[in-house]
């Protein structure tokens, strides 16, 4: 298969000897580029230098995608390169938003306009850490800033939660969402009609619609076959979405818990007026709306209904249950009441909870349980040896807030200080924490950037002992990926360009089209290389 390729980096020196034998002249980098599309540079700060900052971007989700933007806007004579481990980008935004949410997706199409430049390198396929060990990079940039998000959910620790039936809601996401890692998922729908979700954030309620839509609504989007063929044998009727505090301290927004009140033949189990205060009109703006949207509910009569979903609050989780000892199919959870602390306003965004008392408890049928209680982010293999350090509990790298990569070991003061990690930086959720939606992630990942390009235009140590001072060679190579390649060469890995991806892109949406929808994911790693190699066959079998 033929593959249009975009032109690759090349290096200041033959820019500068291709620029003198095209123009006669000098020129700094970039001379020789013809006609390139160039991002606004109104308010860069990085000083002239005589080779382009390098910066690696570890991740190509939204997180890595506007840090890159934001870097190459900043810093006019910036490369970025971004490694991905999968063949494909995005991240987040293809694995992790709900298929019947495609307006979310929107940012593609800036990350689109990041890709299109000739300062930006996509290297997808690239394992860094477990396959590229972070060293073989670092000679080789100034910077590299961490923004691969977090690869892990949040168990609960409780008896039973190895069960059949028991599910991650974050493994259930990326299954109906084509994520090569759970490709092989076979979740058990067809086990009973009824499911308990323990978490109430909007992965909760994206877990929930699409068990309670209908069939024909989802064959439009770009959910994969796999999922589709699951959920036409669905036997789940009854949804129920479990929280440990009340309605006004549930993490879910308005969007999520209006399409589900919308919902055609779904209906909704009403809320105690309790947990609610008596003149809503006083709540601030966002948890007035959602009080409003709950307190409605759905117009859809419990006697009229195919199918109902309910949210269930002042429960803790306590044990997943089987039918018997020698079943290991879920049948039950069972959960601990709880009761807003002596101190805390039930009506406070921020109240807390405690065991109530008397204890009393209660169990919900379930013959699929997910939980949805926070995503979390693990280390990169070999991140020690770059110095910088990972807070397992927080499941972050430990930084300053603005993205600059801390450690106690560097710190002025001893073991209550902490410096920073010259070159290294952070953004997105390693940065932060599993929070915040797509927008500010965006903010997040300028803040990250930004400090990076104040820092290089302040001339303080980056990687390799490199400083932002005019027509001072950096004291590492500064090849990026025209350097790293020969190792990963050397590992026989193979590395998937954008001019690549763009081809998996369009084979996904030729055979989306072919059977109706937005596209057909391919769901392994194997698929989308044979794409490459000529071998992805129309129909799917095996990708």
């Amino acid at each position: 298969m033929n593959v249009s390729r975009r032109a690759p980096y090349v290096c200041s020196a033959c820019l500068r000897s291709l620029a003198k034998r095209r123009s006669g002249g000098g020129g700094g980098w970039g001379g020789g580029r013809a006609q390139a599309r160039v991002l606004s540079t109104a308010s860069s700060v990085a000083p002239p230098r005589e080779r382009p900052f390098r910066l690696a971007v570890i991740g190509s989700g939204p997180a890595g995608f506007y840090s890159a933007y934001r870097a190459m806007q900043k810093m006019p004579e910036s490369v970025v390169d971004m490694y991905e481990q999968l063949p494909v980008p995005y991240g987040l935004v293809r694995f992790g938003v709900a298929p019947d949410h495609p307006d979310a997706k929107n940012c593609q199409d800036k990350f689109e306009e990041v890709a299109d430049s000739p300062r930006f390198n996509f290297i997808g396929n690239i394992a860094v850490g477990s396959a590229l060990p972070l060293t073989a990079l670092r000679p080789h940039y100034d910077a590299i800033l961490f923004a691969y998000g977090a690869s892990k959910d949040k168990a609960l620790g409780i008896p039973g939660e190895s069960l059949s039936g028991v599910l991650s809601a974050r493994a259930f996401v990326g299954w109906y969402n084509g994520l090569p890692e759970y490709a092989s998922l076979d979740p058990a729908l067809a086990a009973g009609e009824d499911a308990v979700i323990i978490g109430q954030g909007n992965v909760a309620l994206d877990v929930a619609r699409i068990l309670l839509t209908d069939l024909a609504v989802l064959r439009k989007t770009d959910i994969t076959e796999t999922a589709l063929e699951a959920l036409s044998k669905s036997r789940v009727r009854r949804v129920q979405v479990v929280g440990r505090r009340g309605p006004m301290q549930a993490a879910f927004t308005i969007k999520e818990v209006r399409e589900l009140m919308n919902l055609p033949s779904v209906a909704f189990s009403p809320i105690d007026p309790a947990l609610f205060p008596a003149d809503a009109a006083k709540l601030p703006r966002q948890q007035r709306r959602i009080t409003q949207v709950l307190q409605k509910g759905s117009s859809t009569l419990s006697s009229e209904a195919l199918k109902s979903w309910a949210l269930r609050f002042l429960l803790s989780p306590s044990a997943f249950r089987a039918s018997s000892p020698a079943s290991t199919q879920l049948s039950s959870v069972d959960f601990a009441h709880t009761a807003f602390a002596p101190d805390s306003s039930p009506f406070d965004r921020s109240a807390t909870v405690t065991a109530a008392d008397p204890a009393r408890t209660t169990s919900l049928p379930a013959a699929l349980a997910f939980r949805s209680v926070g995503y979390k982010s693990a280390p990169l293999p070999g991140l020690a040896d770059l110095g910088v350090p990972f807070d397992g509990a927080l499941g972050t790298i430990p930084n300053d807030g603005y993205g600059r990569v801390l450690s106690a070991s560097l710190g002025p003061g001893g073991a209550l200080t902490a410096g920073h990690v010259p070159g290294c930086y952070c953004a997105g959720w390693v940065k932060r924490g599993p929070t915040g939606v797509i927008a500010s992630t965006m903010e997040d990942a300028f803040a990250s950037a930004d400090v990076v390009a104040a820092d290089w235009g302040a001339g303080v140590p980056f990687l390799n002992g490199t400083a932002a001072h005019p027509k001072r060679l950096a004291e590492g190579t500064g090849l990026g990926w025209e350097a790293v390649k020969a190792e990963a060469e050397r590992r026989r890995l193979r590395r998937v360009s954008w001019a690549e991806w763009k081809v998996i892109d369009q084979w996904e949406i030729e055979e989306g089209r072919r059977r109706g929808k937005e596209r057909e994911k391919v769901r392994s790693v194997e698929g989308m290389l044979r794409i490459l190699d000529g071998g992805g066959s129309r129909g799917g079998e095996g990708l």
